[in-house]
């Protein structure tokens, strides 16, 4: 029963006392998480519960199981991390999407090498790579940025996208009810195909950055930006932008060297 203490709160639609405090340990205990991602022992309940001092029970009161946990930092980075690409998007003019993909682009790789631990949990691990219903999947707010800005960038310059019956027949069939964060009708019903070239680009970003933040190529390349570089200039073709290439370069040098 809530006291009458919380009523103004629930009338006014704040938050009651309780839920001030449930709120501030469900913070701590991401807090602690994310600090437990870069030792040794690794994240798990226990390691949780024992920075903060509490029991094992006490910690099931506020996340059910060991997946839970991890979609709840998960939630808490991804959340984060598409704050940081909003304000590398904003960097740039509105009315210049070639411009601030490229921005958004360099700022996930360079948040991704600078957080690996973050980035492995967010967008390479099993436990968040597989969510249970649709629209749970872990990277919705980051993926939300860049979908918003493939789909300006296609508005602006009407790059081809593919008709739907040239597609393999199982790429039809996704497309149809597509798993990937986007806004409510974003995309026509007769540009269903611009989402193949979504996934494609995300795919190809995503690839790099992961080759990258876990040492698959050679350091020398990473260092470089080499391949980073690489994949900006085919995307260039893909989204219809190679003849802003000259033009965006100095941007991508200065991104790169930050």
């Amino acid at each position: 029963m809530s006291s009458q203490a919380d009523t103004p709160a629930r009338a006014t639609g704040g938050a009651t006392r309780r839920e001030r405090q449930r709120q501030a340990t469900l913070d701590e205990i991401v807090g602690v998480s994310r600090a437990l991602l870069t030792d040794p022992a690794g994240l798990s309940l226990r390691a949780v519960a024992q920075r903060m001092g509490i029991t094992a029970p006490a910690l099931y009161r506020y996340v059910s199981s060991y997946q839970d946990l991890v979609h709840l930092v998960a939630a808490d980075i991804d959340a984060e991390t598409a704050e940081l690409l909003t304000e590398a998007r904003d960097s740039q003019p509105d009315d210049d999407p070639a411009a601030q993909i490229v921005s958004v682009a360099c700022a996930f790789r360079r948040w991704a090498l600078a957080h690996r631990e973050e980035f492995g949990l967010v967008f390479a691990n099993p436990v968040t790579a597989h969510a249970e219903h649709p629209g749970d999947i872990p990277d919705e707010q980051t993926g939300l940025v860049f979908t918003e800005l493939l789909g300006r960038l296609w508005e602006r310059y009407q790059f081809p996208v593919p008709a739907i019956e040239d597609l393999d027949p199982a790429v039809v069939d996704a497309l149809a009810d597509p798993v990937m964060p986007m806004k409510p009708g974003q995309i026509p019903e007769y540009a269903r195909g611009l989402l193949w070239v979504f996934i494609r680009s995300w795919v190809a970003c995503y690839g790099t950055v992961t080759l990258e933040v876990f040492g698959h190529c050679d350091p020398r390349i990473i260092e470089s930006g080499a391949l980073f570089r690489d994949m900006l200039a085919s995307q260039s073709e893909m989204l219809g932008i190679t003849s802003e290439l000259p033009r965006l370069q100095p941007l991508i040098n200065q991104e790169l060297s930050r």
